[in-house]
Parts: structure tokens; sequence; C-alpha cells
């Protein structure tokens, strides 16, 4: 597994952890992060609206193909469905 660094910030009911209760908790984190992380979730949770074309983009090879282009046109927007 690839060991991102990254900037979290741990919220427990507990008033003091330890620094090996604390690595443990990251590093649940950081495990659960990283197979939630990908392209297939990221195209599942979203959507494009291109304005030029008046679509709505939905299937998630369409919305990786449109965002990993190189050259991004203006009024294409990145909608959470959220």
């Amino acid at each position: 597994m690839n060991d991102a660094n990254r900037d979290l910030l741990v919220l427990s009911k507990t008033a003091h952890l330890s620094p090996e209760e604390l690595e443990h908790h990251v590093q649940l984190l950081n495990t659960l992060l990283y197979h939630t992380e990908n392209w297939a979730t990221f195209c599942t949770a979203n959507e494009i609206l291109d304005i030029n074309q008046h679509k709505v983009i939905k299937k998630p090879f369409l919305i990786e193909k449109t965002l990993r282009e190189k050259k991004q046109k203006p009024f294409v927007f990145t909608n959470n469905k959220n």
C-alpha cells in the first residue's frame, strides 16, 4: 500500500491518546481512505455539467475521460451528486 503524506485531523472522545494509539488511528484512516479514494468511486459520486453542449455526463468512463483531458474547456463543471 502506498502511504500518502497527508494532513489528517483526528478527533477523539478520550481526553488523552498515547502516541501509539494516535498512530494506530491514523494508520486505520489511511487504510480506509486508500480503498475509497479512487477513480471509480469519484466518478460514481460526481457528474460533469457541460454547458457548451447542454449535457450532463453521468457515465463513469466518460467522466474520467473528460477530467483527464489536457486542455479543459470553459463552462464544463464537475458537480457532486450529494
